[in-house]
């Protein structure tokens, strides 16, 4: 099969498709940075913003998933952001105590811990949730029609495979439960 080549922004070529064995002996080094350099970029706007408020990229991740699923348990967002019980401790604390989250325990089970964010905290991810929305929107503006599905499908096909459904299932009740929210 032939390399299907998609210019870059620097009008460079990249491999978007190679044959098989070619791929197994020589590393997608242009894609691997491309990656890196990415995310850099992605997490680098909401960086800055974090900073000024001496929060990080943990705390980034748990006002985001925090703001997405109000009523999250801290077994659900231990198990989804694969962090140690003491790392998202240290965190959640420093949230809570600044007024950017809520903790309560269950209605029934009053051992669950379950996490809501404050409208301090609403602002703070949404403010974030801005500047990324505007470096995607960028991006995918580039590819016209049909952009938005197509890096949907790339970044479900870099998930693991046993965990695809599950984290499309949690992305769309979290857009449900957003839109009847709203």
């Amino acid at each position: 099969m032939a390399d299907i080549n998609i210019p870059a922004a620097s009008g460079r070529p990249i491999a978007a498709e190679k044959d098989p064995a070619v791929v197994g002996a020589e590393p997608s080094w242009d894609l691997i940075e491309l990656l890196f350099f990415a995310y850099r970029d992605f997490v680098g706007d909401p960086d800055e913003v974090l900073a000024k408020l001496t929060f990080g990229r943990a705390h980034h991740r748990v006002i985001h998933f925090v703001n997405r699923n109000p009523g999250m348990k801290v077994a659900e967002l231990l198990d989804m952001l694969r962090i140690t019980k003491q790392s998202l401790g240290r965190v959640l604390k420093q949230l809570i105590d600044e007024g950017y989250v809520l903790q309560k325990e269950g209605a029934i089970d009053r051992r669950q811990r379950l996490l809501y964010v404050t409208p301090k905290g609403e602002a703070l991810a949404m403010k974030l949730a801005g500047l990324q929305t505007e470096r995607i929107a960028r991006a995918i503006a580039e590819f016209g029609p049909g952009g938005h599905e197509a890096a949907g499908r790339f970044l479900a096909g870099m998930i693991d495979p046993e965990n695809r459904d599950r984290v499309l299932r949690f992305i769309a009740r979290a857009d449900r439960d957003r839109r009847r929210r709203s």
